[in-house]
C-alpha cells in the first residue's frame, strides 16, 4: 500500500455537518465564471487540468492526479479548463454546515 500527501487544507473553526460529493465536467475552454462558496471546498483533477486563481493570489495550473482548496467566502477569480481540445473533470467536495447553497456566481469586476 502506498500513501501520497495530495493536500493539507487549513479550515480554521469551520464546522462540518456534512458533505456534498460532486463530479464536474468542464467542456474544452470552459470557465465557470467568477464566483465563490459558502462553504469549504476540496477538489480532484480526475483528468485535464485546470487553470485556477483565488482573487487577490497567484494564478496556477492544476493538473490531473492533483488537489485543490477553495476556501469558504474567498473570491475565485478563475477556474477554468486549461485546454481547448480536452474536458475538464474533477470532483468537488463541499464540506457544508447545515442547509447551504454549493455556489454564488458572482459579476465581472
Amino acid at each position: 500500500m502506498e500513501r501520497r500527501q495530495l493536500l493539507t487544507a487549513m479550515l480554521g473553526s469551520h464546522r462540518v455537518t456534512s458533505v456534498d460529493v460532486r463530479e464536474v465536467r468542464l467542456e474544452p475552454g470552459q470557465r465557470t465564471g467568477r464566483h465563490l462558496h459558502p462553504c469549504a471546498v476540496l477538489g480532484y483533477i480526475v483528468a485535464g487540468a485546470a487553470n485556477y486563481q483565488v482573487e487577490g493570489e497567484m494564478a496556477q495550473m492544476i493538473r490531473a492526479g492533483s488537489a485543490f482548496y477553495e476556501p469558504a467566502g474567498k473570491v475565485i477569480a478563475d477556474f477554468s479548463n486549461a485546454s481547448d481540445l480536452d474536458p475538464l473533470i474533477f470532483a468537488a467536495f463541499y464540506l457544508k454546515d447545515g442547509d447551504q447553497d454549493l455556489i454564488t456566481m458572482l459579476d465581472e469586476p
